[in-house]
């Protein structure tokens, strides 16, 4: 409980953790009497905690979200979106765990956790719905294929515990492969992946199919664009049996800048604004969740190593952000503009549930 507190409040270590509840700051949160463990035995506790229990205490808030229709019209044009990407974690030149990767920088040893996280993107609280870490000895050293593995244990664990509840993945070049396109079409679920590499013959096939063609759409003046044009065709990649869709968005910025964004999606029927437009939240798990989290509250700094603790606190961190992404957007309705406002109203209300009541108690 002070740990969840504490991430509610942005800590940036333990330390600061352990002066709030030397200081009596939550206090008048608990029942009369209740004395908190000092930063040692929490640190020691986290080590043993019941990882199962802090997963199904996420999976409770994702779950009860879903029961009070926070994403009855989806996330993107009636789509619950989510985005899955990679991160590297509680990196330290001194601290470490079997679990840890290495990385060896001239004499010293880099030891650090890596993860895929995945989060609802597009409109609405961006939640993170479930993580997997990188497992030493089982996943690859290689960045493309490590993270890979790692990713489709997630979206397996992720279809398991919330049956239904994704309608599509949308993932980085590395995923455009037969192999995770079957995979998510397994569990139900539809994929986005961006196609940067010519990686298979396949789509080298499509590719120059598309730049042979007409655009079939060209939109003016989108979300900031001067022009966006769109060109699109199906091909048949190895070992997928149903056909794909390949999408270019040829984009002509304002600037005179010109960038293409180019797909393969099993999403044989959706809007090309649509896609435009998941194609583009991708980047919302980087901003609303790892830029967010390592600036604002410790995501890469190493609290605590051994036994469960890594992954409890990464639970702890994300059970923290979701509640506070749906306090924010469901409960005050975006009067508040920024989390870190957030944040300093409720530090002010803990100061006065605290120092109001020794007031009064005086006075009297």
């Amino acid at each position: 409980m002070p740990v969840l507190l504490g991430f509610l409040l942005r800590i940036k270590s333990f330390n600061e953790l352990n002066f709030m509840v030397k200081n009596n700051e939550f206090s008048k949160l608990l029942p009369r009497g209740t004395k908190l463990a000092l930063i040692d035995a929490t640190r020691n506790t986290l080590k043993v905690i019941d990882i199962n229990g802090l997963s199904q205490i996420n999976q409770h808030i994702i779950k009860k979200s879903v029961e009070n229709k926070v994403f009855e019209n989806g996330t993107i044009d009636g789509y619950t979106v989510a985005a899955i990407d990679g991160t590297k974690l509680f990196g330290s030149n001194k601290k470490s765990c079997p679990e840890c990767l290495k990385n060896n920088k001239g004499k010293k040893t880099h030891s650090f956790h890596s993860g895929a996280v995945m989060s609802t993107v597009g409109i609405g609280p961006k939640l993170v719905i479930g993580f997997e870490m990188y497992k030493p000895g089982q996943d690859s050293a290689s960045k493309d294929e490590g993270e890979l593995n790692v990713a489709k244990r997630l979206i397996s664990s992720v279809a398991k515990s919330h049956h239904g509840f994704v309608d599509v993945v949308v993932y980085d070049a590395p995923a455009c492969n037969s192999i995770w396109i079957n995979h998510c079409k397994s569990h139900g679920i539809d994929a986005v992946v961006r196609a940067k590499n010519n990686n298979n013959n396949s789509l080298r096939l499509a590719k120059t199919k598309t730049n042979k063609s007409e655009a079939v759409e060209v939109w003016e003046d989108e979300k900031g664009f001067e022009k966006v044009e769109v060109y699109e065709s199906t091909f048949t990649m190895d070992n997928v049996d149903q056909p794909l869709r390949f999408v270019k968005f040829a984009i002509k910025h304002k600037d005179k800048k010109r960038t293409q964004i180019m797909i393969a999606t099993t999403c044989m029927d959706m809007a090309l604004k649509t896609l435009f437009k998941i194609i583009r939240a991708r980047w919302d798990i980087e901003n609303s969740i790892f830029n967010n989290l390592k600036s604002e509250c410790g995501l890469e700094h190493c609290f605590v190593h051994g036994g469960n603790a890594v992954e409890a606190v990464l639970y702890l961190i994300f059970m923290a952000s979701n509640i506070m992404q749906l306090f924010l957007v469901r409960r005050l309705r975006n009067q508040f503009t920024t989390q870190r406002e957030m944040v300093r109203l409720l530090l002010k209300g803990l100061y006065l549930l605290k120092y109001r009541a020794e007031l009064v108690f005086s006075s009297s």
